[in-house]
């Protein structure tokens, strides 16, 4: 999977862009893509970069405790010190203290797993996840970048902001199929927004995953703008139409999205 390259953005909007800096982060997203830059030369050539930029940037980031030697298969992993500015990231962002509570709550109250997601472009990113001590099915963890258009939490999001801006978002970006039931065009779209908007809710039976079922509630601030929204996931069939928690789904995901709205200034 190759990263985005500093010669493909906007020329428009990149005048203050610092082009070493740009080169370390996509080497970084590359790297937690999966790609292990084994082989420097086919790497640099993904990256858009020669080859001795590419073991410069290797050697700085490992350096700087960013990525380390993958001992076991060779080439390089994400290192520690990414989990550090990670942490520290998530401990100044008041919204993460006050969901992690109540997500954690909500998925001992209904065994499901449970997850507070934020937009970043197109994207919702997971900023918290919590379990139930029950064996859990779906890959989204902590850090896990969702297409907004596909996930749930990117739905509901997008249903809450004015039509318009989502229009714009979208406008210029491929809405690639994750399952035949991705919405693929600006029409779909919004016909997926209308509906999510309508129920107040946004609900996925194997929409994302095959086999996992899920449902999502927006978390709005004081100015009824949506700051990101609260997801539960689980088995296909818990989330089934006629399935006897889909009920009780709905209750505990919308008390926990407006216990966490109040608290963000939100009043109804």
């Amino acid at each position: 999977m190759a990263a985005p390259t500093s010669e493909t953005t906007d020329p428009k909007t990149n005048a203050y862009d610092v082009p070493p800096v740009t080169r370390a982060i996509n080497l970084l997203r590359y790297i937690a893509a999966g790609n292990r830059c084994r082989n420097t030369s086919k790497a640099a050539s993904a990256l858009g970069i020669n080859r001795t930029t590419l073991i410069r940037l290797l050697h700085t980031l490992e350096r700087e405790q960013m990525i380390e030697s993958d001992r076991e298969g060779g080439g390089y992993i994400l290192s520690y010190g990414l989990l550090e500015l990670a942490a520290n990231m998530l401990s100044g962002r008041n919204v993460v203290r006050l969901a992690r509570p109540i997500l954690s709550r909500l998925a001992t109250e209904i065994g499901l797993s449970a997850h507070f997601g934020v937009l970043s472009g197109t994207e919702v990113i997971v900023l918290v996840r919590e379990t139930p001590n029950v064996q859990i099915i779906s890959n989204v963890h902590e850090g896990s970048r969702l297409p907004a258009h596909a996930a749930v939490m990117g739905r509901i999001i997008l249903a809450n902001m004015p039509r318009e801006e989502v229009l714009a978002l979208f406008a210029d970006h491929p809405m690639s199929a994750v399952t035949s039931k991705t919405p693929t065009s600006l029409e779909d779209l919004s016909t997926q927004l209308d509906h999510d908007a309508r129920e107040g809710l946004a609900w996925s039976v194997a929409f994302f995953e095959e086999g996992i079922g899920s449902c999502a509630a927006v978390v709005l601030d004081h100015s009824n703008t949506p700051v990101g929204a609260i997801s539960v996931s689980g088995p296909q069939a818990t989330f089934d139409l006629g399935a006897d928690k889909r009920d009780q789904i709905a209750v505990a995901i919308r008390a926990a999205a407006k216990q966490l709205s109040s608290l963000m200034g939100h009043a109804e």
